[in-house]
């Protein structure tokens, strides 16, 4: 601790947090009657405020029976309300005048499981305990002792003498300065402030306190511990005015550290999954490019030149000139046929011109040429108004990536697609019979995280149900919340 600081601590009782709480409870020292009683009318509990106002003490009715010792003087209408009470649910309040006491009672009644709970007072027994003192002491140290299961480090700023008041030992418990109902100068407070976030926050406050229009003050911070170490904190403030003039602040600080930190990672976590994300597609973008290369090398290319060559031989070789031409003319023919297949596979018609419905329809067809597996496609609900191109395109891809991945690693001969959209949310369900696969494993492959990233885009979600040798679905779910505001983003 700083050697210059000195505390007033006169005055004050020292807090040990090993003394046992000697006040009273509330309800002995309320100024409310307050009893108990069960089902058979057993009184189980009697304030001293009953006894004072119904001229008899705890330990002459406790373990009684209530009505055989006021039965002579009771009013019906109290038998009435507080037999009915124990059938309803929630407090029953009622005011009855007692004759025979010469009194109004104000009552309020309720019941808990097989007992009933009764709080009056009296119009004859309005005024404060006879010991106020003691009240007051008693509620102050229940009043200390709340303070010790809280967060909140209490405190109270004379902005005219600069001295702050710690209240009740809350930035003992929580940082770890000695320091309890006790001044301290403003100065200290400012020393434990982080030097990055001191001129920030002292700025602000002056800046509040200067205009003398605001009620409180607020801000985040981050301030230091006795071990060196730096706490987050929330620190809060009311202004109390003199005239136009703010010339106190009471407050609490709270130590947030947990939930800052706890941000920061979720926050690390998400830039993480980013940077997974991104090697994702990277990666993916990588394997289609080697995909097309192969292709142009291995296959057209070979085709290219064996055409090339059918023409030089026509051009050398009059005699079989067509015959060559009409060899080559094929090979050209194919090649086209081969890059239009690649294109289509890289570029999806407009969806101005065809509908989503009609793209993923196409995907299917051409696959039964090349491939023996049925894919069956049902939508409903589709309303091609709410979803923009990327939406549609996104939703394309997410198809495409998942039938190319049955038909790579499947071995399935049979696969459904179901797109479904309503009032709460798009929904697209894509399963296979085939091999099926460890979700745990299957989350790190390229083409999943490929599907997430394009997902997370719109806030939806991905989820995986397979084991090995049961099939595979995957469902992808987009809230419609967010389908609302990519239309907003369209129409604008």
């Amino acid at each position: 601790m700083d050697a210059q600081l000195k505390v007033n601590t006169s005055g004050f009782r020292k807090e040990n947090s090993t003394y046992g709480y000697q006040g009273k409870s509330l309800a002995e020292t309320s100024i409310n009657g307050f009893f108990t009683i069960d089902r058979h009318w057993t009184v189980l509990n009697w304030n001293d405020a009953a006894g004072k106002i119904l001229g008899i003490k705890a330990k002459d009715i406790v373990g009684k029976n209530l009505w055989k010792h006021f039965a002579d003087i009771l009013p019906l209408g109290f038998y009435r309300v507080y037999q009915s009470a124990f059938l309803l649910q929630g407090p029953v309040k009622f005011v009855e005048y007692w004759n025979e006491i010469g009194a109004w009672f104000d009552v309020i009644s309720y019941h808990s499981g097989d007992s009933l709970s009764v709080s009056f007072k009296s119009s004859n027994h309005l005024a404060q305990p006879e010991n106020p003192e003691e009240k007051l002491e008693t509620l102050t140290e229940l009043y200390r002792y709340v303070t010790e299961v809280t967060n909140d480090c209490l405190w109270e700023w004379n902005l005219q003498t600069s001295e702050m008041f710690w209240i009740d030992g809350g930035h003992r418990r929580i940082f770890g300065y000695e320091i309890q109902n006790a001044l301290l100068p403003q100065s200290f407070w400012e020393s434990c402030i982080h030097p990055e976030d001191k001129v920030r926050v002292i700025a602000n406050l002056n800046k509040l306190v200067e205009a003398g229009t605001a009620v409180k003050w607020e801000d985040k911070y981050r301030f230091k511990k006795t071990n060196g170490e730096y706490a987050y904190v929330h620190d809060r403030g009311h202004f109390i005015y003199k005239g136009n003039k703010i010339t106190r602040i009471i407050g609490a600080t709270q130590d947030i550290t947990e939930t800052v930190l706890l941000e920061k990672k979720l926050e690390e976590e998400r830039e993480s999954r980013k940077v997974e994300m991104t090697d994702a597609l990277l990666t993916a973008q990588e394997n289609e490019r080697s995909d097309i290369g192969k292709e142009l090398h291995d296959n057209l290319n070979q085709i290219l030149a064996v055409a090339k060559m059918y023409i030089q031989m026509a051009k050398t070789k009059a005699k079989d000139r067509n015959l060559y031409l009409d060899k080559s003319y094929g090979l050209i023919v194919d090649v086209i046929d081969e890059i239009r297949k690649i294109s289509k596979h890289l570029v999806i018609p407009g969806v101005h011109i065809f509908s989503i419905t009609d793209n993923i329809n196409n995907l299917i067809d051409d696959l039964r040429t090349v491939d023996p597996i049925q894919i069956d496609f049902h939508e409903s609900g589709i309303n091609k108004e709410m979803l923009n191109q990327k939406m549609l395109m996104s939703i394309f891809r997410i198809v495409q990536e998942q039938v190319n991945n049955i038909l790579k690693h499947a071995k399935a001969s049979y696969a459904t697609i179901d797109l479904s959209m309503d009032e709460n949310e798009l929904m697209l369900l894509i399963s296979d019979d085939g091999d099926g696969c460890n979700v745990v494993a299957e989350k790190k492959g390229v083409g999943i995280i490929n599907i997430n990233s394009r997902v997370e885009l719109y806030g939806g979600k991905v989820s995986v149900i397979s084991q090995p040798n049961e099939g595979y679905l995957l469902k992808v779910v987009i809230p419609a919340a967010s389908l609302s505001v990519i239309q907003e983003q369209t129409v604008s």
